[in-house]
């Protein structure tokens, strides 16, 4: 939880509205391996981080639905009723999303005020829409009393992105972002949506994400493209998900389909495999050994999935020529965001200028670089929290 951003909302409500608001917190989520795999009914292995979104909320007596987005210093007034997604709408949709999909869960949602800011770097590939999404359906939930589970919030958030802001993601943003546990990894079964944290000691190691500060424009529908065809050679393969598949099975339809395709099905497939020798190797304490994962999981994303740019190439090679650096790899949907690497602590401070120095001089824009901490998962900030019906609040546990 990031307390500045927590004193940023509830500022800037009171400065709009006269009623005392629920303050949510929702992180953002960081993927230490497993990418593409969610959509494929696989394994992954995400986490919360201490960026994320803060939203302060409450009830309104007005007709209308009013969000304040502090950052962007954006207003926008919406009637609950025939919501439709805007074009062009950005962060309206993921708000309207919400909105429409608890209406389609057959729950009244009332009008409201609310004000978010948030902390995490927007195409770095942490997943800020879903945790606008989760402070959203978190936030209504415990305003109007919806009785959701915490299962049934992350689908509504899900269904927001796919319906409204038109991509087709799977479930670990969602779930990441929702269920974190602090200091602990999610190894998360994206087909049960059940997940087991894991501990995990970096010993003298910890978590660098250098963000290339690119998104390039073909991101969403290459995504999609993806997406399609993982579940076209599904179709060929007879089976529900990539999740049940083998090399042994892909080789068998080779000839059915091209080559290209063969290495993406090929991609996701080691993928699962890796995600699963990623929790073999913290119980072990083989810290060498997620490194090497992490190198392979590039390769794969940039070479046969091909969703890797020239920009997070060169972070990752960069990060191969450096000893103090055991491991790193591209993360989130790709072209372009953040590469996170697994890099000595006391040798942090000497890459990240090294290597900022050399992506500056190889693309003449700058890279931006963070640390973070493993946090919990979307909860209500206060210990009690009272409405302006003076109705009180516990946190959801």
């Amino acid at each position: 939880m990031n307390k500045k951003l927590v004193k940023v909302v509830k500022r800037g409500f009171k400065e709009h509205y006269k009623t005392r608001p629920l303050i949510i917190f929702s992180p953002g989520r960081i993927n230490l391996i497993g990418e593409h795999t969610d959509y494929n009914d696989g394994f992954a292995f995400p986490a919360a981080i201490n960026k994320g979104i803060a939203l302060a909320i409450s009830k309104s007596d007005s007709n209308t639905s009013k969000v304040y987005a502090f950052n962007k210093e954006e207003h926008y007034e919406f009637n609950a009723e025939n919501i439709k997604p805007l074009e062009n709408g950005g962060w309206r949709n993921y708000v309207l999303g919400v909105v429409a999909e608890l209406q389609m869960f057959g729950k009244h949602v009332g009008n409201f005020n609310s004000v978010f800011a948030g902390n995490i770097p927007v195409g770095a590939g942490m997943s800020s829409s879903a945790a606008l999404e989760n402070s959203f359906v978190f936030g209504l939930n415990e305003l109007f009393d919806l009785g959701l589970s915490k299962h049934e919030m992350i689908l509504v958030s899900q269904k927001a992105e796919h319906n409204f802001a038109g991509v087709k993601c799977g479930i670990m943003d969602q779930y990441a972002s929702m269920f974190g546990v602090k200091n602990s990894a999610l190894l998360l079964d994206c087909r049960t949506i059940e997940s087991q944290p894991y501990q995990i000691d970096f010993k003298e190691y910890k978590l660098m994400l250098v963000n290339s500060n690119v998104k390039h424009k073909l991101s969403e529908s290459a995504y999609n493209d993806r997406r399609e065809v993982c579940e076209r050679v599904s179709g060929l393969l007879q089976i529900d998900a990539l999740r049940e598949a083998s090399k042994e099975d892909l080789d068998r339809i080779k000839a059915d389909i091209t080559d290209e395709d063969y290495r993406k099905i090929l991609y996701v497939i080691n993928e699962n495999n890796r995600v699963q020798q990623f929790s073999e190797a913290i119980k072990k304490d083989n810290i060498e050994a997620l490194g090497d994962l992490l190198y392979q999981s590039h390769e794969g994303l940039s070479k046969n999935y091909k969703v890797s740019c020239d920009e997070l190439d060169f972070l990752v090679d960069r990060a191969k020529e450096n000893l103090h650096v055991l491991g790193s790899r591209m993360m989130g949907g790709g072209f372009g965001g953040c590469t996170i690497n697994l890099i000595k602590k006391d040798e942090f401070k000497k890459f990240k200028k090294d290597v900022s120095k050399k992506f500056r001089a190889a693309f003449e824009k700058d890279c931006s670089v963070y640390s973070v901490k493993l946090s919990r998962g979307t909860h209500i900030v206060d210990q009690h929290t009272i409405l302006s019906n003076k109705r009180l609040i516990k946190p959801n546990k």
